[in-house]
């Protein structure tokens, strides 16, 4: 496998005009906060950080309140739709942000802004297994993934340029023309983004509620995805500390000025790029949940050294911390997947947005706090607490692996019942009570290979 594999999936031209639009966002997205963090300092002054971290807070909100609703809607109707109303809005919004007089309300629209956001991403996420090959969707996911690393470090440098051009506020409606050509972009993709499904469930409340907790269910009760998403609590500990307490390590500590906080950042962000790149390139040399446990350990490690790190060893240690959080994050989205059906890949993604942002969540706090009590040991300490979540996560994680075998035809019987989603003919004359028993045929199925747990029912030598 060589480097033009993690570029396989442009061939496709649905999937091509995706991520041209979802690039485009990104870009849309670095106009955002950098022109929310000039605005911020124009309306707040000193005070800027509080609102900013406020308007983050809100992001995340939004995202673990409305994602899984977003991924259970993303099963049933036209992705593409929803893609381009999402953009829409969000266009709608910050083309209202040059005009904000009141902290308050930049909070609303920030929060307005992010509910969108938390229909747009987990759809688009469930989105790239529907439009690629089973070969080409980890690349797919790589190259997004990658992409949005890559403008995360390059992304605000532009904007700021652009800021300092034509002024913050009207750097705003820079950013809604390109959630305009975004939604341009997705809506001339040919036909629909449906899910295909044999029967459609009825649209009901109850049946939207059953789906959310079907989607946080298959995504806590599949061992690897559960060992994925728990791996992802660890790196979010070491992720949140880099990204709140970094600017004080820099300029408070080492003595140091805002370009060299831009280049400890920059390596961070660069280390992720170049990450998601080898997985992409080299995604199935190792299975997936190993790929996860050595992301959350490089960038819990890369933590720990790093309070008594001048400049180039912390921009070296951020390098790897960054190439873990790739680690972490891209194996596990692929096993989404790997592993769920595709008719309920959408409610899935939208509980996996939704609990991995309840992490961040959890760890932006605990890095304010070690940053504000603990100055000169912020980072050890965030370590240390790293590694204790990792060894209790190794400790209770399931020992599956891979095991080749074939399964044999064979018949047996299981109860079963008439309801609006299972309905079939049965023979005239004949009396059927309510459940009733049918007899279910396997076909042999030749070597293959799935997940097998070792335990006192299932036992074989190797």
């Amino acid at each position: 496998m060589n480097t033009l594999t993690f570029f396989r999936s442009l061939r496709n031209p649905v999937f091509a005009r995706l991520y041209t639009a979802q690039t485009t966002s990104l870009l849309g997205d670095a106009l955002t906060w950098v022109g929310l963090a000039l605005l911020a300092f124009e309306l707040a002054g000193k005070n800027a950080a509080v609102v900013l971290s406020v308007a983050l807070t809100l992001r995340v909100t939004a995202f673990v309140l409305l994602s899984p609703l977003a991924g259970a809607i993303a099963d049933r109707l036209d992705r593409k739709k929803i893609m381009v109303v999402t953009h829409i809005f969000r266009m709608l919004i910050v083309g209202m942000l040059p005009f904000v007089t009141q902290i308050w309300q930049v909070y609303v629209l920030i929060f307005a802004l992010n509910v969108f956001n938390a229909f747009f991403t987990p759809t688009y996420q469930a989105t790239i297994p529907l439009v690629t090959s089973e070969n080409d969707y980890a690349g797919a996911i790589a190259l997004s993934a990658a992409t949005f690393q890559l403008l995360g470090v390059l992304g605000p440098g532009i904007a700021g340029s652009v800021a300092a051009f034509i002024g913050a506020r009207q750097v705003f409606f820079l950013d809604a023309l390109s959630f305009a050509i975004a939604a341009i972009l997705i809506f001339t993709l040919p036909g629909q983004l449906v899910v295909a499904q044999n029967q459609q469930p009825s649209r009901t409340t109850r049946r939207t509620w059953g789906d959310i907790k079907d989607g946080t269910t298959r995504l806590l009760t599949d061992a690897p995805i559960r060992y994925a998403l728990a791996m992802q609590l660890v790196a979010s500990i070491a992720g949140a500390q880099i990204l709140v307490n970094t600017v004080g390590y820099v300029q408070g500590t080492l003595k140091l000025g805002e370009v060299q906080y831009g280049w400890v950042m920059a390596a961070f962000g660069i280390g992720a790029t170049l990450c998601a790149v080898a997985v992409g390139t080299f995604n199935r040399s190792l299975p997936r949940t190993t790929f996860v446990l050595i992301g959350a350990i490089l960038i819990t490690l890369a933590l720990l050294p790093a309070n008594y790190a001048n400049l180039a060893p912390l921009m070296l240690l951020w390098f790897v911390a960054g190439a873990g959080q790739s680690l972490v994050n891209l194996p596990t989205q692929t096993l989404i997947a790997d592993r769920i059906p595709a008719g309920v890949q959408g409610r899935v993604y939208g509980a996996h947005f939704a609990w991995s942002h309840l992490w961040w969540a959890i760890s932006y706090p605990l890095a304010g706090w070690l940053g504000s009590n603990f100055a000169e040991r912020e980072f050890l300490y965030g370590s240390l607490i790293g590694f204790m979540l990792l060894v209790v996560q190794i400790t209770l994680s399931p020992q599956e692996h891979e095991h080749e075998h074939l399964h044999y035809p064979s018949v047996h019987e299981h109860k079963h019942i008439h309801d609006e989603y299972h309905q079939h003919n049965h023979d005239e004359g004949i009396a059927i009570g309510e459940p009733h028993n049918h007899l279910h045929e396997h076909t042999m199925i030749i070597y293959h290979n799935h997940p097998h747990k070792r335990d006192i029912h299932h036992r074989h030598s190797h």
